[in-house]
């Protein structure tokens, strides 16, 4: 029997659940180990299309909810880029602080005080520090400075890269500031850790890291056709890392799977394509686009390979971990499963260039019992080291709590 030791209030981005997306996996799981002990005060941002349930399944066991709706477009993010030109912000930064979160906040903690802030993403980090509380935590998803130097340095047109660059710099800014604001920081990888280290940043505490953890038990393995031919590719198709991977792999990994493999299609699944994406199923059959779909799971039983051609991004894929949960045959990048723990050849398929992608989808197309095995050996690692239930008692360092006498 334990007591709520702290009143925490967690500031998030987007509302926590469903599942469907890896930044609501890492604040749903860290929501219900927190709220077990703890007294956790949730107040999210919402879009359009966030069902009510959702928000119902969080109050279940979150202290209090409060919803504060956000909306976003082309011409407002044209405004947002404009105004981080003339004021030499980051875009994303200038771009993430709204008037309307501002005024639920200032409402909230007027009639309550906190022992904490937890501050989710920093795209809240400013929400976070404008307020009074004993303790501020920043967990950081992912060292965002280097998603976008990464995607600079595969950018070719110049204009874009240029700007790619100046909003890199801006964020190393950034987000050195919010190191040394916020009493504890959170990261997910090691290589995120070391990425905030700036010599400018000073942190006032010793950064942890924490991986992002799921629920093996509640995702059953899919059961695929032995006679599985296909390769999928799952996420969020608006994201950029995400769009360059697949562009990289459709353009330069896929026509060397057809030499051997013709009949294979390539499934991309997820919420708003990019343009980019639609462009290239419509050039190419053996390429279909979903958009976003309640259930993946009849598209996965015709995998014969789950790929993360990543080559930018920051974090941890929480798509690996899903896919090793499915016990899919999985073949990834290193920038794909950093933090990770991927074993070439054990529990997974590691390759770089077009040449050793294509070699180890091939491989999963034509050899089905390897295939099964790299899976199984997939799904043990998931349910062994990540596993929130016993994985996130490591938060108990940044918020304890103590029995009941």
């Amino acid at each position: 029997m334990f007591f709520y030791c702290m009143d925490i209030l967690f500031l998030s981005n987007v509302l926590p659940y469903p599942l469907d997306a890896g930044p609501k996996v890492r604040s749903y799981y860290v929501l219900r180990y927190l709220a077990q002990f703890h007294r956790v005060t949730l107040v999210t941002h919402t879009r359009a299309n966030d069902p009510d349930a959702a928000v119902t399944h969080l109050r279940s066991f979150c202290h209090a909810v409060h919803t504060v709706p956000l909306a976003r477009s082309r011409l407002h993010d044209a405004r947002y880029l404009a105004l981080a030109a003339l004021y030499q912000k980051s875009f994303l930064v200038i771009r993430d602080e709204l008037a309307s979160m501002h005024a639920a906040l200032k409402q909230i903690t007027a009639r309550q005080n906190f022992d904490a802030i937890h501050a989710d993403q920093l795209s809240t980090a400013h929400y976070a520090l404008a307020y009074r509380a004993p303790r501020r935590v920043l967990d950081q998803h992912n060292a965002v400075w280097t998603i976008v130097h990464r995607l600079a340095q595969n950018e070719t047109l110049p204009p874009k890269r240029w700007l790619l660059k100046r909003e890199t710099r801006l964020l190393q800014r950034h987000e050195a500031e919010m190191i040394r604001a916020f009493d504890q920081i959170i990261t997910v990888t090691e290589q995120d850790r070391r990425a905030l280290e700036l010599p400018n940043a000073s942190p006032r505490a010793p950064i942890l890291t924490i991986p992002i953890c799921i629920d093996p038990a509640e995702i059953q393995p899919v059961t695929r056709n032995p006679h599985a031919q296909h390769i999928a590719c799952v996420g969020s198709m608006f994201y950029p890392p995400n769009v360059d991977g697949i562009v990289w792999f459709a353009r330069t990994v896929l026509p060397r799977v057809w030499e051997r493999f013709p009949q294979t299609k390539f499934f991309v699944i997820g919420a708003r394509p990019a343009r980019e994406l639609l462009q290239l199923a419509a050039n190419e059959a053996r390429i279909v686009v979903t958009g976003y779909v309640t259930d993946t799971t009849p598209f996965l039983q015709e995998t014969a390979a789950f790929i993360v051609p990543l080559r930018a991004g920051g974090g941890m894929r929480v798509k690996i971990l899903d896919a090793w949960a499915r016990a899919l045959p999985l073949v990834t990048t290193t920038i794909g499963c950093e933090g990770i723990a991927v074993h070439d050849g054990a529990n997974a398929l590691l390759a770089d260039t077009p040449e050793a992608f294509a070699h180890a989808v091939n491989t999963l197309l034509g050899d089905n019992a390897f295939a099964e095995r790299l899976a199984r050996q997939g799904r043990a690692t998931v349910e062994t080291a990540y596993a929130w239930r016993t994985r996130y008692q490591a938060w108990d360092a940044v918020y304890p709590h103590q029995n009941e006498n």
